[in-house]
């Protein structure tokens, strides 16, 4: 019991861990676990627009052990194209520190799922994947461009970082953003 507790008392942390992206109607930025908790729910929406025998519940465990890693690597804006590489190495030694807090079994089998989101190689780790890139495109529309204004990103950076992966794992969703994407464009939402 003490380990889960210890455990999920170090989770507390990701709610310190800040993003780019403004929350609708809010001044501050959102932090990481509210992130995670509003992907679920979108995952949870989305899912009809996909594979019907795609296992939504483990595409929702990915999402909530997605962004753990962050607690000590901290937050890297998606649409960044320089030193990638060093986060996720970052990202995964925290993910196994934190994880290894638990039993071992347990901690194991969220490190595999993490594990399983980053490669991105299953339909569940593809769908959590475009869920995951497609949430700061649509705060960014909802918000006139915040983040990417701030942060100097143009509309090709956004198109190259986020279609393959939201193609890949529910195209629904891409044809979507796709066309809102265009429109942001011609009323000059983006950065660069």
């Amino acid at each position: 019991m003490q380990a889960i507790v210890d455990f999920v008392l170090e989770l507390d942390k990701l709610k310190g861990v800040t993003r780019k992206v403004r929350p609708l109607g809010l001044a501050r930025y959102e932090n990481s676990a509210e992130h995670s908790w509003q992907l679920a729910m979108f995952a949870i929406s989305l899912a009809r627009f996909v594979n019907a025998d795609l296992d939504i519940d483990r595409v929702i465990r990915m999402l909530l052990v997605h962004d753990v890693g962050e607690i000590d690597a901290g937050d890297t804006m998606f649409f960044v194209e320089c030193g990638r590489e060093d986060p996720k190495r970052a990202e995964f030694r925290a993910a196994t520190r934190i994880f290894g807090m638990l039993p071992e079994a347990q901690g194991a089998g969220f490190l595999a799922l993490w594990q399983e989101f980053e490669r991105g190689e299953t339909a569940e780790a593809r769908f959590a994947r475009a869920v995951d890139r497609a949430m700061p495109v649509l705060l960014n529309l909802a918000n006139d461009g915040q983040s990417w204004k701030e942060n100097g990103i143009s509309y090709e950076r956004v198109l190259t970082r986020i279609a393959p992966p939201i193609r890949a794992g529910c195209p629904p969703l891409w044809e979507y953003l796709e066309r809102r994407l265009e429109l942001a464009r011609q009323d000059g939402l983006f950065g660069a």
